[in-house]
């Protein structure tokens, strides 16, 4: 197993603040000192937390497995680099998820589509009739509250156990006896975790980049999106038509790559520009904007398993397939997209194995870093398939824990006993 110690960098000063946010599982304060001046401070943590599972990115994916975990009974945390959960779904603003269905009936249920359910349920909205075949995909698309879903989320981290470390990130990954060391750094926070399991769900897979696992990218990325809205009030959940036509617009910030602090900030401020520059040409207010660019391709995993464009287009049944998944073929382009539909019936699937980096112990992914080729991915990156991704890693990440092995190891038929149990609908499950 190979494992990067990058070396200890020059952190961050220690601060009342950074002492403050030390309540969490196993949580242990490094003592109070203030720096002397003219002497470099030893890079000691200011908190300390020992637990079973940690969940980097609380995204899409990330916060549904970090919620499964702890529901399974392990000891979990979850590291954050913004101010909420939800990702693409909150601080991107895409907050139509799909696809739960496919072919008159739900394929994806558990604990995202929980969330989802009752953030419509308390906002007043409605559901698609996912027993109709829609013309089009996104007639089926659910309309979510994005803040709602944020706040709810957080309630059921916090019910389930949960403990959450806002703007904070891993820079150091060493591998130990029992599991991992991860050392984070936030403003005002240094934190060491001791761990038995990772799951990256980061979206780019950057705990997989720190231990030099392979992964891969392609040269040009899709472009992301900046959604705002001119004229009206922003209302989240609800109104009429196409997805984008209800939110707003959006604009495409081509060459966005989420890979790392410099490149968000480019594709931030682009999108930002180019929106005022909308606003001064057309003469129109701005009532609503996003606070980051929605992005919708970075790195990918090589896995134990890669999932090509084939399977996915043939419905391919993996032995040790873990959720569905559902929704065109569907690369954005410097000229749009043009969705690429499924030949009826088909169903997709996704194997364990693709969310286990190639010949790793003790970590995995969920979400648009799953192992697969750029085509699959382009359908496998959407909310739903990355929820039920994010459960079976969560199930099987405290499976292994309890288990006292790694995630490849874990009895299959133990993860889709535990999944279903928790409400997950399995492949040949749905019908």
């Amino acid at each position: 197993m190979q494992s990067n110690h990058l070396g200890r960098r020059q952190f961050l000063q220690h601060s009342a603040l950074g002492v403050a946010g030390a309540a969490a599982a196993g949580t242990t304060r490094a003592a109070d000192s203030a720096p002397q001046p003219g002497r470099e401070e030893p890079a000691s943590p200011d908190v300390s937390n020992k637990v079973d599972v940690l969940v980097v990115g609380g995204g899409t994916a990330g916060t549904v497995a970090a919620i499964q975990a702890a529901r399974v009974g392990a000891k979990t945390l979850i590291v954050e680099r913004n101010s909420q959960l939800g990702g693409t779904m909150t601080t991107g603003g895409v907050a139509f998820p799909g696809l739960f269905d496919a072919w008159g009936k739900q394929i994806i249920a558990g604990i995202g589509w929980e969330l989802v359910r009752e953030s419509v349920e308390l906002d007043g909205g409605s559901f698609p009739d996912f027993s109709k075949v829609p013309q089009r995909h996104w007639h089926n698309q659910v309309r979510i509250n994005k803040f709602l879903y944020a706040i709810l989320a957080e309630e059921k981290c916090e019910q389930a156990g949960v403990h959450i470390a806002y703007y904070e990130f891993p820079h150091t990954v060493t591998e130990t006896a029992e599991g991992w060391q991860v050392d984070c750094v936030g403003f005002g926070t240094r934190r060491r975790v001791l761990c038995r399991q990772i799951v990256d769900c980061t979206g780019g897979a950057e705990v997989v980049g720190l231990l030099n696992l392979p992964r891969l990218r392609e040269e040009n990325t899709q472009p992301g999106s900046m959604l705002f809205q001119l004229d009206t009030a922003n209302n989240p959940g609800r109104g009429h038509g196409a997805p984008l036509q209800r939110h707003g617009r959006r604009h495409y910030v081509h060459g966005a790559d989420s890979s790392n602090s410099r490149t968000v900030t480019e594709a931030n401020l682009i999108g930002r520009r180019t929106v005022l520059e909308m606003v001064r040409k057309e003469k129109r207010r701005l009532m609503h904007l996003q606070p980051e660019t929605s992005f919708r391709e970075s790195y990918r995993i090589v896995g134990e398993t890669m999932i090509t464009v084939d399977d996915y287009r043939s419905g391919r049944l993996f032995e040790d397939a873990v959720c569905n998944a559902f929704y065109p073929v569907d690369l954005h382009t410097r000229t749009g997209v043009r969705p690429e539909p499924l030949p009826r019936g088909t169903l997709p699937t996704v194997p364990l194995r693709a969310l286990i980096p190639k010949d790793s112990r003790n970590i995995m992914v969920a979400g648009r870093c799953v192992s697969s080729d750029r085509l699959a991915n382009s359908a496998l990156r959407v909310q739903a398939p990355c929820m039920g991704m994010g459960q079976a890693a969560g199930v099987t990440a405290a499976l292994a824990v309890a288990k006292n092995t790694t995630p490849l190891e874990v009895p299959l038929n133990d993860i889709r006993e535990t999944l279903r149990k928790h409400g997950a609908i399995l492949p040949r499950d749905e019908g």
